[in-house]
């Protein structure tokens, strides 16, 4: 197995993969545009001679499976290399995905496998199963502590200082395609429950809460079948106070499935 990015995410699935999905898995190839970051990788994980590669062409011929874990721009053409190749790639920029659907087309045209996470949030087991029945509305609300936008062009180009937000800021309110262009960093659960439902007439509403200590997301799906609420509370990454943590779980758990005879939910 290859990952590509080794910054908190790719980091924190690479030591799964030497301990609780050694038998499943085994770690062939780490990339990262920063050599140092892979490099360091390597040395922490004790990794045979050869694992740090110089390429994302490399790293792609060397293993089955590829672990895509950059979140920038680059991601889409990364995954569109391995698709090619004919390799199993796990997504984690699902947010990158979601503006290049063709990649789906791509992927079974090539006989690929690109395996997506549900990331920071829950339930998306029961919207693939209602959106059978189709849905009346979807909606998911993503509150964050103010520092969690930081950086975000956006935000910046609207001259939203989040230093002077004292309580609940409404920053944006719209369909999820403009969702996943202003926020790339932060909302790939907006992209996951909008591949999950197959339905890009989700309302989302992004909230800066000064209040809050951890992200939240909140979905209501209403349809045929009943309605769906979840909320999701989470903690942040250790190593990465922009990652939560379930996000970091859910492909760790996802890759385990990809390889498990017994898989549980759908």
């Amino acid at each position: 197995m290859g990952i590509v990015g080794c910054g908190a995410i790719g980091s924190r699935i690479a030591l799964s993969i030497t301990k609780e999905l050694k038998n499943h898995f085994m770690l062939s190839a780490l990339y990262d545009i920063d050599s140092e970051k892979a490099a360091g990788l390597s040395r922490r994980l004790k990794a045979r001679r050869g694992v740090v590669k110089r390429s994302v062409d490399e790293l792609i011929a060397s293993c089955d499976v590829v672990a895509e874990c950059v979140n920038t721009p680059a991601a889409q053409g990364i995954i569109a290399k391995a698709v090619r190749a004919r390799k199993k790639v796990l997504v984690m920029s699902v947010g990158r995905l979601f503006t290049r659907n063709s990649l789906f087309a791509l992927a079974r045209r090539h006989g690929s496998s690109l395996v997506l996470p549900s990331g920071a949030i829950a339930g998306l087991d029961a919207v693939k199963a209602a959106r059978l029945a189709g849905f009346n509305s979807i909606t998911i609300t993503s509150r964050k502590p103010p520092a969690g936008f930081q950086g975000n062009s956006f935000l910046i180009k609207k001259g939203i200082h989040l230093e002077d937000i004292v309580s609940d800021k409404l920053l944006f309110e719209g369909n999820v395609k403009d969702a996943v262009v202003k926020f790339p960093q932060n909302i790939n659960v907006a992209a996951a429950l909008a591949l999950a439902a197959d339905s890009t007439r989700i309302k989302v509403r992004v909230i800066a809460s000064p209040s809050l200590e951890r992200n939240t997301h909140e979905i209501v799906c209403t349809g045929k079948s009943g309605t769906i609420r979840t909320i999701t509370e989470n903690v942040p990454c250790p190593d990465n106070l922009k990652t939560s943590y379930l996000a970091v779980l859910s492909g760790i758990q996802a890759l385990k499935q990809l390889s498990d005879q017994v898989k549980i939910g759908t």
